[in-house]
């Protein structure tokens, strides 16, 4: 477990950047205890600092996971983000998109967002833009990247696709043995 490097932490903070904006500034400095990121078997983990104290007891090959794993860095260096991160991401969104109850299962299966999918969405967001995909009962189902600007969206057919999948809370069930 090391602190991120320069590349490592620009390219965390660009991606969280383009689904929280300006209010990543809010994980790093919190009110109650100071928190950091940490990485550990190319994971990026966000953790109190106690708990990142804590951890240095514990040598590196039998340490499992510190605090909640954000995402991982891939072989050729890309940070992809993980579901594990999708409380801190629907507390802080900047863009939020909010499916009809029959787009739920669609989405949670790894189906894109259609347009017959969509309740409503946040006013002026644009194209290729991270979001929160959140029932009407306001409960994060996951994140994806918008496929259409709000102005086109009222535009589209029912059957365009207005959000790219990228992960969902559905990836517990489905790949429950590969998410160790």
């Amino acid at each position: 477990m090391r602190p991120l490097t320069e590349e490592e932490s620009k390219a965390v903070f660009t991606k969280l950047a383009n689904y929280i904006g300006k209010n990543l500034v809010h994980l790093i400095d919190r009110n109650d205890e100071p928190y950091c990121f940490r990485l550990h078997k190319d994971k990026v983990y966000y953790a109190s600092e106690a708990n990142m104290r804590l951890s240095i007891s514990v040598a590196r090959p039998n340490l499992i996971s510190l605090g909640t794993c954000f995402g991982k860095f891939s072989k050729s260096g890309k940070f992809k983000l993980h579901v594990t991160a999708l409380d801190y991401l629907a507390q802080y969104a900047k863009y939020k998109i909010w499916i009809k109850p029959n787009g739920e299962m669609p989405f949670l299966y790894g189906n894109h967002v259609l347009k017959a999918h969509l309740g409503r969405i946040t006013e002026d967001t644009p194209e290729h833009q991270g979001v929160v995909v959140f029932n009407m009962n306001d409960i994060p189902l996951g994140f994806g990247v918008t496929a259409r600007s709000t102005v086109d969206t009222r535009k589209l057919d029912p059957t365009a696709i207005i959000a790219f999948h990228q992960a969902d809370v559905g990836e517990y069930l489905r790949d429950e043995d590969t998410l160790v």
